[in-house]
């Protein structure tokens, strides 16, 4: 049997790590291939994900005229039961919304104009009065519109901008 000098031992445990540990740090991390399918992956991913995200935005937004002209529909039933005609005001931005002259104030509404304006326009004479409720998108081409006398069936009309 041959006896090892110990020197020679620890020489070569002292090789033997030095390979695992050069062979070790030269597989990790990734290659420029799996790098690049995994962009690739998340591109796919993202072409799908963010038309679907803005369809939902709008449609939400759009959901939301709907509520407030339903909700300036029911204040004006109210006023106009109180004083028999309809009130002209319009709601096109925070400011004119705080003043005299805006939906939010003179209907006692909280009506969010971040994204649509809202305008109450009457027509017409005594005895015919008719209320036109207008919500116009502020990004885009979308424009609600409900008379008076669909107050209580809720037929809007719609823009051909608007998501049905």
């Amino acid at each position: 049997m041959a006896v090892f000098p110990l020197a020679l031992i620890k020489g070569l445990k002292r090789r033997l790590g030095h390979a695992k540990i050069k062979k070790m740090r030269k597989n990790t991390g990734f290659t420029i291939i799996e790098l690049a399918l995994v962009v690739a992956i998340l591109s796919i991913l993202a072409l799908i994900a963010i038309p679907n995200y803005l369809k939902a935005k709008s449609k939400t937004e759009q959901r939301e005229a709907i509520a407030n002209l339903q909700l300036i529909a029911a204040e004006e039933k109210i006023y106009y039961i109180d004083n028999h005609d309809y009130m002209d005001c319009n709601c096109t931005n925070a400011t004119s919304c705080a003043e005299a002259t805006g939906c939010n104030t003179l209907l006692r509404l909280m009506l969010n104009t971040q994204n649509w304006s809202y305008e109450v326009a009457v027509s017409g004479g005594a005895g015919a009065r008719v209320a036109t409720i207008t919500a116009t998108a502020k990004s885009g081409a979308c424009v609600y519109n409900l008379t008076s006398t669909d107050f209580n069936s809720k037929n809007f009309s719609a823009s051909s901008g608007c998501i049905n």
